[in-house]
């Protein structure tokens, strides 16, 4: 039987609260915190005691470790990569273990997680290391994620991936905002659409996209791939906006959105965990967006919005 994967995540203690929120939004089931920041002062107000383990004593009050427990039929690396690049958004400094195990095993150990995949009716998702497929009329996309979020395996990726199949068509251009490992850019010229261009605060998101690119057969500038803090380094109109971001980042972006997007265009968003939703609903409602269709996954929202 397989075992449980633990995710151990070290922050400063000060990004403890939003650090945790975010690793929630990995698993359902909870999450477990250690901040000794205050030890001395919850020890008394808890147990009114003094008197505290020396091990204790001696632990990092500037730092705190969130612990996250993924279970054996999840990807390990994707909840990886998504902790990454969100905490990255969020300009938290973080460490990242899984298992006290040494960086280049689970690098490549998390491999055995992801097969080959069917996404909506008309892609299959594709590992570059997996020789053996059968892919009948569906087009197939090779991917090679790395450390970079998106695989096709988390529910927020293919709620977005059977989205933008209603949408891409022939001529069709595409806007992806933390394009992660490229595959909603990707996806999107293999779908038909004319030009996709994808940006990641992420340099390593930035560098695996552009590999994944060509991997596929695509480069400039039909598939263009920028580092940037949401639309800081783009520009133009496109037919379909799409960004699988955490809600915070979301609800910011909504005020420029707008301004990016072709007449008649739609915005496609999710990565927004469902009790998070009426905080991006606001949002778009204060910015001008109408809610054409709402899909749900796992406790995971996307929206189509015009």
């Amino acid at each position: 039987m397989s075992n449980w994967t633990e995710v151990k995540i070290s922050v400063n203690s000060k990004d403890v609260d939003k650090a945790g929120d975010i690793a929630s939004m990995v698993v359902p089931y909870g999450i477990y915190i250690e901040d000794y920041s205050e030890l001395e002062k919850e020890a008394w107000e808890i147990a009114h005691i003094d008197l505290i383990d020396e091990d204790l004593l001696k632990k990092d009050r500037n730092k705190a470790i969130v612990h996250v427990y993924i279970s054996p039929e999840e990807n390990p690396m994707e909840a990886v990569a998504f902790l990454r690049e969100r905490y990255s958004a969020e300009n938290i400094d973080s460490e990242i273990m899984l298992n006290e195990c040494r960086n280049e095993d689970w690098e490549n150990n998390w491999k055995q997680y992801f097969h080959p995949i069917p996404v909506g009716e008309k892609l299959l998702i594709r590992p570059i290391w997996e020789e053996e497929f059968e892919a009948g009329d569906r087009a197939v996309l090779n991917i090679e994620p790395g450390l970079a979020f998106g695989t096709g395996t988390h529910e927020t990726t293919r709620l977005c991936l059977e989205t933008l199949e209603k949408h891409i068509k022939k001529g069709t251009t595409v806007l992806d905002i933390g394009c992660g490992s490229g595959i909603l850019s990707i996806a999107s010229l293999l779908l038909g659409a004319e030009k996709a261009v994808g940006v990641d605060i992420d340099a390593l998101a930035v560098k695996t996209a552009k590999e994944n690119g060509e991997v596929n057969g695509f480069k400039e500038p039909e598939y263009t791939i920028l580092q940037g803090n949401l639309t800081d380094k783009v520009s133009g109109k496109f037919d379909v906006v799409v960004a699988n971001i955490v809600a915070d980042v979301i609800i910011m972006f909504c005020k420029d959105v707008a301004s990016f997007m072709n007449e008649g265009g739609v915005f496609i968003t999710s990565g927004i965990i469902d009790t998070r939703e009426q905080d991006v609903i606001d949002a778009f409602n204060k910015y001008g967006f109408k809610i054409k269709a709402r899909h749900t996954e796992g406790g995971w929202v996307c929206f189509e919005c015009e």
